[in-house]
């Protein structure tokens, strides 16, 4: 199902109509690239799985409402930024009550180099306000471009370079000094 040959378009007109095997070829094309997106904007794994299993019940619940089948990639994405937003703004609250026992957890199991530049690069993607983090994953690591990124986020091209520019500035302040095993 994976190489699937059929187009978006023909995907989702066939969900439409009641067809779950097509549901699972979209899922199976897109997988990877949401699961990297809400990893990177978490930061756990489990979180972002929790989060796609939530987005992607979403989508299967709306998906008469994809108003362009040919851009479900968009559409999901939108649905997984919209999800992940959620998600973020709940683990903050919760965090301002609860000491984080996964950050304890990282500032006494310090292994190697190698995981010592990862963690410190995740630390400072997590200092990251909300909106620059996503900006900056959204165009560094995806690589969508600029209007992809607009259309996703709801935010205009403008505000989204702005929010790349500082958030490339915030990481290169936060990681100086930070070096490779």
């Amino acid at each position: 199902m994976k190489d699937d040959p059929a187009s978006d378009s023909e995907l989702v007109a066939a969900v439409v109509r009641g067809d779950l095997d097509a549901f699972a070829s979209l899922v199976n094309r897109y997988r990877d690239t949401y699961t990297r997106f809400a990893v990177r904007m978490l930061g756990e794994r489990g979180d972002a799985e929790d989060v796609l299993q939530g987005a992607w019940m979403r989508a299967w619940r709306n998906i008469a409402n994809c108003r362009d089948p040919k851009r479900f990639s968009a559409w999901m994405y939108q649905i997984v930024v919209n999800e992940c937003r959620t998600h973020l703004s709940r683990r903050t609250r919760r965090d301002r009550r609860f000491a984080s026992s996964e950050e304890l957890d990282r500032l006494t199991a310090k292994t190697n180099g190698d995981l010592l530049v990862r963690d410190e690069i995740e630390r400072a993607l997590d200092a990251l306000p909300d909106d620059q983090r996503e900006a900056f994953v959204l165009k560094h690591v995806e690589q969508l471009e600029y209007e992809e990124m607009a259309e996703v986020t709801g935010a205009g091209v403008s505000a989204l370079k702005m929010r790349v520019k500082r958030a490339t500035g915030r990481l290169r302040d936060l990681l100086e000094g930070v070096q490779h095993g």
